[in-house]
Parts: structure tokens; sequence; C-alpha cells
């Protein structure tokens, strides 16, 4: 049972628009370009979304223009922030890429890599445990310190899977197993004092990867 005496910060995750031209090819953090034509989308998440929330984006270019399309559709927005903490996982020398490729570059680093994918960094990049380090203080910077509010972060698929992996103190093997799609929709709150008065967890999920417009359109 939930104390409603207790100050809840609502988190908003919306992963950026579809990226283009990079078929086969790991981009982790590095900048593409993405689709921003989906209007009935962007319409959708504007009329989901809290108006007058903090909005947070991450440093690279698709999340900034997808954040802008949907204001451009209706979110009324007060404090924005651009923070690298929420950047995509970065393959460091093997963006860019594809698989074969990285395989044929660096043989012995590459199966290394598979060995352990989620605690492996690639040459030059971070592991997907190092991702959920990052994004895990943000979370807690950002809890602290806007306490009670509504927080709106338009980010990457991996890092929403690094902010539910923390929240849900999983292994960094459990949290890559959740999906989000593009232009979806994933909420997390942070409830002070915990679920159960004092007790339990004080993070709660209440939906991952939510659809907000029909995919037909």
């Amino acid at each position: 049972m939930v104390d409603n005496n207790n100050m809840t910060t609502h988190w908003w995750w919306v992963r950026h628009a579809p990226v283009i031209n990079v078929d086969g090819i790991l981009y982790g953090s590095s900048e593409i370009e993405c689709d921003i034509t989906n209007t009935s989308a962007f319409k959708a998440l504007a009329d989901v979304l809290p108006n007058n929330a903090l909005c947070l984006t991450s440093g690279l270019g698709r999340t900034k223009k997808t954040f802008n399309e949907i204001c451009n559709n209706g979110l009324q927005t007060e404090k924005t922030f651009t923070e690298n903490d929420l950047n995509e996982q970065s393959f460091g020398d093997w963006q860019g890429y594809s698989w074969a490729e990285m395989e044929s570059m660096s043989p012995e680093k590459y199966h290394r890599f598979w060995e352990d994918p989620v605690r492996q960094r690639p040459p030059g990049g971070e592991s997907f445990t190092d991702q959920v380090e990052r994004v895990g203080k943000l979370l807690k910077y950002y809890t602290q310190k806007y306490e009670g509010k509504n927080i709106i972060a338009v980010c990457h698929g991996g890092t929403i899977r690094a902010a539910l992996t923390f929240s849900l103190n999983l292994s960094p093997e459990s949290g890559m197993a959740f999906k989000i799609d593009t232009l979806s929709l994933t909420k997390t709150e942070y409830i002070k004092g915990g679920i159960l008065r004092g007790k339990g967890s004080a993070w709660r999920v209440t939906g991952v990867n939510l659809p907000v417009a029909d995919e037909s359109n």
C-alpha cells in the first residue's frame, strides 16, 4: 500500500524518433539522422506528457529533434536541460561499422566482448554496466533536486533500459531484456519513504514501451 503522504517524483521516458540509413550498422552514441515525419506520434506524445515539466534530452541531435517536434505539436515546457549522461551507450572504435567488419578489425577483442557483452567494453567505448552506472547517478541527482516533480527524458533505448536496470536493482543481463521501441513511452516513479510505508523499493515502474499512436498512421 502506498502512503499518499509521501512525495512522488514521476519520470516520463521517451525514446527518440526512428533513425535512418543505418541498416546493419552499429551506431551507438554517434550522430545519426532521424525521421520526424510521424506527426501523429508527436501529437500523441504531446497530449499524454505533462505540461510544464522539467525536460531533459541527451546530448545527441536525434533526441533534441524529437523533443522539438513534441513541443511543436503542443507540449508546453518550463525548464529544459541537455545531459550527456543520457547518451546512448558508446561503442567507441566500433561505431559506424557492421558486426562482420568489427570482427575483421579486431577478432580477439570481438570474441572477448561476446563472452560477456553487458560487462565487456568495446575498444574505446563503454559497457552496458558503465551506462547503468552513469544513468543511475543522473537519476539520483534529478530525483533528489526535483523531488515531487514531473521529469520528461527524451533519450535512447539503451538509456531507458539502463534506467530500468538501476531503478529495479536488476542484473545488467536482466535489464537488457526490455524492448524499447522508438517514440514509445516508459514511466517510472520514485516514492520517497518507499512503496510500503518505509519498506520495500522506493522505485515503481508503471509502464514500459507503451505505444502512444496508431503505428499504421
